[in-house]
C-alpha cells in the first residue's frame, strides 16, 4: 500500500507534535515508504519491546486495588475516635421550685407563681442596659479575625482566607479610626466650652 502525500505530510505534522524521539521518526517514516502498517507502539532506542531488568511489579507504578485497604479494629481503637468526653449533667432548672409548683398546681388547680420572679423581670425591664462600645465591639472583632486568620495558617490555609480577612480587618481599623477622630473632637468641644480662654 502507498501512502498519499498528504498523508504523508499529515504523519510528519503529528510526529512534531508529539515530540518523538529521531529513532521512532525514522523508524515510522521507513514504515511509511515500505507502505507497512503503521505500529501499534514504538519504544524509544528499538522497535522491540525492551526486555524488563526488574520484576514487572517493581517497575511498574502501583495501581490502587479495586478493594479498599480497610485497617483493623485495634488499629482504630488504638487512636483517639472512639474516646468521648465523659458527660456531666448540670441542673438547668430548680427542682425544689419545681416540685413546690406543682403542689400548688394539684393543692389549688392554679398555677401559682412566685412574687420573686415577677420582681426580678420588673427590675430588669426597668434597669437600662448599657449600650456596648462599638470601639470595644470593633477591637474585639479584629482580635477574633486574626486569631481566625492564625488557625487556618496552623492547618494550611492561610493563602486562602487571607486577602479576605485583611480586608475585613481593614474595615474594621476605618471604622476604629473614625470613631477615635469623633471622640476627640467631642473632647475637644467639651475642653472649649470648660475653659473659653483657650
Amino acid at each position: 500500500a502507498q501512502y498519499s502525500p498528504a498523508t504523508r505530510e499529515l504523519l510528519r505534522v503529528m510526529m512534531e507534535e508529539t515530540k518523538l524521539t529521531r529513532f521512532q521518526r525514522r523508524y515510522l517514516m521507513d514504515c511509511v515508504k515500505r507502505g507497512d502498517t503503521l505500529p501499534l507502539q514504538c519504544y524509544p532506542t528499538s522497535c522491540k519491546e525492551p526486555a524488563p531488568a526488574f520484576s514487572p511489579a517493581v517497575c511498574q507504578p502501583s495501581r490502587l486495588s479495586a478493594k479498599p485497604h480497610l485497617r483493623p479494629a485495634k488499629v482504630c481503637q488504638a487512636g483517639d475516635a472512639y474516646t468521648r468526653e465523659k458527660f456531666k449533667p448540670q441542673a438547668r432548672r430548680d427542682l425544689e421550685k419545681e416540685k413546690r409548683r406543682l403542689q400548688n398546681i394539684l393543692a389549688t388547680g392554679k398555677d401559682v407563681v412566685d412574687c420573686n420572679v415577677k420582681q426580678t423581670l420588673v427590675q430588669t425591664k426597668e434597669e437600662e442596659i448599657p449600650e456596648p462600645d462599638r470601639f470595644e465591639e470593633l477591637v474585639n472583632e479584629v482580635q477574633e479575625r486574626k486569631e481566625f486568620l492564625a488557625e487556618m495558617e496552623a492547618l494550611g490555609q492561610g493563602k486562602k482566607y487571607q486577602s479576605i480577612v485583611l480586608t475585613e480587618i481593614s474595615q474594621k481599623m476605618r471604622e476604629m479610626e473614625i470613631i477615635d477622630k469623633k471622640r476627640s473632637e467631642e473632647m475637644r468641644e467639651i475642653m472649649t466650652k470648660d475653659f473659653p480662654g483657650g
